[in-house]
């Protein structure tokens, strides 16, 4: 800033101090979440060994609560579900059921770790799915309610599937 006031030459073009600033803050939010990360990676690495969880190829985490019998959504579709959102620790962060109002999205408009997930449920199933951050939300997370780096569990039930 100095060098700007004074009229000199800068280090760095303007242009490329955009990309800089993105690293660095990337950069940090990483190593602020380095705990956090850890704590899901543990927690998910436990949970892989019930047998009654299953680990897709991408890390995600399902287990089937209910079945249903109906179509299943692509990621084309519209999905009309319930679901409590929680952390590691049981923390839930956001709940459908709470506003007695479902959820309507596109499947492909969701994080990784839905869009997989909804795509594995027929239409009538309740499912739990276990989210690494990497299929969440980052090592950003969504502040202020989801730290960067932390591992989901939802509760989802899919109550109607709507084509596009």
């Amino acid at each position: 800033m100095e060098a700007v006031f004074k009229g000199d030459s800068l280090l760095i073009h303007p242009d490329a101090a955009y990309g800089v600033m993105n690293t660095f803050v990337q950069r940090q939010a990483r190593e602020k979440a380095l705990a956090i990360i850890k704590a899901g990676e543990d927690f998910l690495a436990e949970n892989a060994k019930r047998p009654e969880v299953k680990t897709t190829a991408s890390g995600l985490q399902y287990e089937v609560i209910t079945e249903g019998t109906g179509e299943k959504p692509t990621a084309n579709d519209i999905f009309v579900c319930h679901y409590r959102g929680s952390l590691i620790d049981g923390t839930e962060f956001d709940a459908s059921y709470n506003r007695n109002q479902p959820l309507e999205y596109g499947v492909s408009q969701v994080i990784k770790g839905w869009t997989e997930g909804l795509q594995l449920m027929p239409v009538g199933s309740k499912y739990k799915f276990y989210i690494p951050y990497q299929l969440g939300y980052g090592v950003n997370g969504s502040p202020p309610v989801i730290p960067g780096g932390s591992a989901l569990i939802f509760e989802v039930e899919l109550l109607e599937v709507k084509k596009r």
